[in-house]
Formats: C-alpha cells, structure tokens, sequence
C-alpha cells in the first residue's frame, strides 16, 4: 500500500473536525440546514488554515444524501464517491497551472450540463488569484448568475489579487491562523491515532514553529518520524529543524545583556558549529528576550522548565526594560536586513558587536558616532557644549529673521487682493505664474504635554544623536490626542531643521522612544510655524471643534 502523507491521512471529512475555524464552520452549517446555500464562495486565508478542506466538505455536504445537522454523512454513495475522487461532479482546478482563459471557457460550456449523479455540480478553484486578466473576464458572468445546478467556491491566500467585480459576486469567508493551543490539541489526537510517544515541550515547539498552519504543524511531525523511531522529544524537534540549544541562546543573550563581547563572539561560534540556521537563532532570540521582559513584567514564564526560568531572573534582574525593547527593535531590523544580503554570517557577528558596545549608538545615520565620542576629556566636552549653545543662538537668530521675512510677504499678501479687484483685465491676471498663494492659517487643537519631553530630548544627547538633539531644543511636546503626539517650536524652526527632523529615521527614532514612555504605539507629528497653537479647555468645546472640523450641523440645548 502506497504511503500517504500525514497532512492528507488526518484532513478534515467533517466541519467539526476541522480546527480553530468555529466562526465559518458554524456558518456554513446553519446554511445547509437553512437551504440557503450561495452560489459561489470566497475562502480566503494563509496556508495550511483548512480552505481546501472547508472547500471539499462543502461540496460533499451539499450534495449528501443523508446529511444531518449540515454535515455530510460521508457514508452514502456521493460521498464515497467524492472521497476517493471518482464523483466527476465536484470538480477541483488549480488555477496555478490551468488559469488561461481556455481553461474558463471550458467550464462555462460544461455548467449548461445537468450533474450526473449528484444534485449539484460544485467547482472548486484553489489558488483562484493566479488567474489571468481575461480568465477572470471570462468567468464573471457564469459567477454572477450561474444555472441552479452549479456551485463555485474560491480559495485563494491572497485575495488583494482579485479584480473587485469578482469579490463582489462571491460571500467571502476570512479563515484565521490556527491558535498554537487548538494545533496542540490536533497533534495529541494524531498522535494518538498513529501510536506515536511525543512529549508535551516538544508539542509546544512544533505548534510554534507551525506559525498557524496546521498542515505546517503535521508536516514537521511527519519528518520528525523519518528516522523510524516513533518517540519524538523536543531536542530531537530542535536537532532537525535547526533551532539552538536553549544554552546557546541563554548564553549569547546575557552576553549581549552584560555587554559582553568576548562571550558573545564564543557563543556565536558555538552555534555555528553546530550547524544552526542564524534565521533559526534569531528568531529563537528575539523570542527568548521577549519572554524575558514578559517575566520581568508579570512573572509569567509557564513554557519553561525551573532550570530555566532560574536562568531567566538572573538576566531580568541586570537588565532594565528599556533596553530589553531596544535590543528587541534591533534584532527586528537585523532580520529584515539579512534576508537582503548572502553575508549573513558578518552581518550578525557585527550586530550582536554593536548591542555589546556601551558606546554604541544604534542609530543608523550616526553608526560611527561613538568613534567621535569614546575618547573625549572633561575639557573637549565644555568646549562642545559651548559650541552648542553659540549654535542655538545662531538658530534663534534666523529664526527671528524668517518671522520678519514672512510678516513681510503676508503684508504684501494682504494688499494683493484690492489690487485685483481695481484691475481691469481679471481674466490675464488669472493666469499670472507669480500670483501669490493665499492660504488661511491652520489651527491644531493639542493637549496635555508630555512630562518626560525633556528627558527624552536630553537622552539624545547622551547617545550622541547631537544633531537630532540641537533641533530639537527649546521644543515642546503636546497629546493631539490619544495616538498622536505633536512636536511644536515656540522660538521658530528653521528649514534645515525641519529637513533633519522630518527625515524617516528620526520620525521613527523620536516615536519608539515616545511609544516606550506611553507604553502604547504613538505617531509623532511636527508642527510648523505657520501653524496656529490652540489648547483644549472643556469637553463641550471639543465637541465644537470636532463638528467644525467635520463640517456637521450642530446646536448645544440646555435644558
């Protein structure tokens, strides 16, 4: 007998066999059961969430002869039929290598066709966003009105890729990732049913790594099992898909958290001995200092065993929350940046290098700025800040400068429009390339300001972001509201300070430092000086402004 994989022997024949899709499932049996069954369907999801499988137990539901409470009986001859593949009424296409327009028509012909054994003919279309551009033309009129007889369902992952007309003429059901607990529970029940000794830390490993698709999940049990030996532990899950001793990763990381160098160089060369993939030990990273600040936070650490979490509170105890979330943010751009490159191995030497620095400044425009800064005296250090302060003189003074320049040119701005109306060719003067702009002044309502604005200013300072920091003295920071947090200059902003702070690495480095302060994420917006400044007073009034803003009708009665 041919060997069948895992994925395919364990698929679902049933709705209720089917995992962490209560929400659709539920649906579509109330559906059946009501005889409001649609004429076509949009399943729509990652891979390995069950929309081929929601797809095939569809099909034979509807057409069951014995059907009850909206499942099929999978016992009647339709459905024996449909199971082993033989019933040519329920017909699946991958659209991947059949989406001509060829390979439409000849459905749209066969659909005047009556079914031969069942009651409906069903078409299922997986991958349907692979489709051509005539293919979809092609299938949309059969789609929006096909004969009573013929039912289509569409499964696709990425149904950005479809033209709205299609979308609109299908009931679109969004399948979601399988939760790690739901792929626990359907890996104990195939384990059961196959005779296989798993233990319970090497489950939650697989169901991690499945990232929310099941067939992922079995696919990984399957190759655990290649070997012969069906005993299955979680280092010989880790051994086979290359994921670092908890060791090693303990290791490394309290290296980088004591700053370390030494070590952590030793510890990455431990793990490249090995063999581990460094996309593996990154991810296991990032996690393993996420869960450390989620132990430092509520003391909650349930997925590790004593040993562990003793080796845990020793590195929450020496680190400090802040820059548990830094090496986070770091670790997070290392990984985007390695995809990108074939010398991952540098890459990551030299980034772990830069998290053990203690000068180090992580911002990417200023990566040598601790070579300017490692070894400065007392005395280069007041000659630097009186340099800073002739500087914010010099910015004050242009600044003063530009208000007297721009008072000027709204002068000239206001006179332009008697000048207009006493002109007698109106129609020449329309059409004037040096007409000046007429603008209204626009107001920003803000709140209450940010009390650590001025630590989060001088912090800069301290890590060396000296240009960031100089354009940013004497500003103020206010709540727009509950997501937005407004940077306004009172003395004026330059146009090349305004160049330097709405560039996208110091939007980003100025919103992870205010989102941190928050605790939530926060937007940071800056306010220019040609913008009125108005602060909020009662809850009244910000409902005014809010219906002025929105242009509604609006009447306060008092009673």
């Amino acid at each position: 007998m041919a060997y069948t994989a895992l994925y395919r022997k364990f698929r679902p024949i049933t709705f209720g066999e089917m995992v962490g899709q209560e929400h659709i499932t539920r649906t579509l049996k109330n559906q059946i059961i009501a005889g409001r069954v649609g004429h076509a369907y949009l399943f729509n999801g990652g891979r390995g969430t069950g929309k081929t499988s929601a797809a095939k137990v569809l099909a034979r539901a509807i057409n069951c002869l014995n059907s009850k409470d909206g499942e099929p009986c999978n016992e009647c001859e339709i459905c024996k039929a449909a199971i082993n593949g033989s019933l040519t009424d329920i017909v699946e296409m991958d659209a991947a290598s059949n989406n001509g327009v060829d390979d439409i028509r000849q459905i749209r012909d066969e659909v005047n066709f009556l079914p031969t054994k069942a009651k409906y003919r069903v078409y299922i279309i997986d991958e349907v966003h692979m489709l051509s551009t005539g293919a979809f033309n092609a299938l949309l009129k059969t789609l929006e009105e096909p004969p009573e007889h013929v039912k289509f369902i569409l499964a696709t992952t990425e149904p950005q890729k479809l033209p709205a007309t299609i979308l609109s003429r299908c009931q679109r059901f969004d399948f979601k990732k399988i939760s790690e607990e739901d792929i626990e529970k359907r890996l104990e029940i195939v384990c059961k049913e196959s005779n296989i000794e798993i233990t319970k830390e090497a489950l939650k490993i697989i169901s991690q790594l499945a990232e929310g698709a099941m067939r992922d999940a079995l696919s990984i049990l399957e190759r655990c099992l290649q070997d012969g030996d069906t005993k299955i532990e979680e280092e010989k899950v880790k051994d086979l898909v290359g994921i670092p001793k908890f060791t090693y990763i303990n290791n490394l990381t309290k290296a980088i958290v004591e700053k370390n160098t030494d070590n952590a160089l030793n510890s990455i060369d431990e793990i490249l001995k090995e063999g581990k993939d460094l996309q593996n030990v990154l991810w296991e990273l990032i996690k393993y200092i996420r869960d450390i600040l989620l132990y430092k936070t509520s003391k909650n650490a349930s997925i590790y065993s004593k040993e562990e979490i003793k080796e845990i509170e020793v590195i929450s105890k020496i680190v400090e929350k802040d820059r548990l979330l830094s090496i986070i943010y770091e670790l997070s751009d290392l990984e985007n940046e390695m995809k990108k490159t074939t010398q991952k191995i540098i890459l990551f030497q030299v980034s772990v290098l830069k998290l053990c620095n203690k000068n180090i400044n992580y911002n990417k425009d200023n990566q040598n700025s601790n070579e300017v800064f490692q070894n400065i005296d007392n005395k280069q250090i007041d000659q630097l800040k009186n340099k800073i302060i002739e500087l914010e003189n010099k910015i004050n003074k242009i600044a003063s400068n530009n208000e007297v320049v721009i008072n000027k040119k709204q002068q000239n701005v206001e006179n332009y429009p008697r000048y207009l109306e006493n002109s007698e060719n109106k129609t020449e003067d329309k059409n004037l390339e040096t007409k000046p702009k007429i603008q209204q002044m626009k107001t920003i309502k803000v709140g209450e300001g940010v009390n650590s604005w001025g630590k989060i200013v001088s912090d800069l300072k301290q890590e060396g972001k000296i240009m960031l920091y100089t354009n940013l003295l004497n500003s103020q920071a206010n709540e727009i509201n509950d997501m937005t947090v407004g940077i306004s200059f009172p003395k004026g902003l330059t146009s090349f300070g305004k160049t330097i702070l709405q560039k996208s690495e110091n939007i980003n480095e100025l919103e992870k430092r205010v989102s941190m302060e928050f605790g939530k994420p926060m937007k940071i917006k800056i306010i220019e000086q040609n913008v009125k400044i108005e602060k909020n007073k009662t809850e009244t009034n910000n409902l005014e402004n809010l219906v002025q803003d929105l242009d509604l009708p609006f009447n306060i009665i008092e009673e």
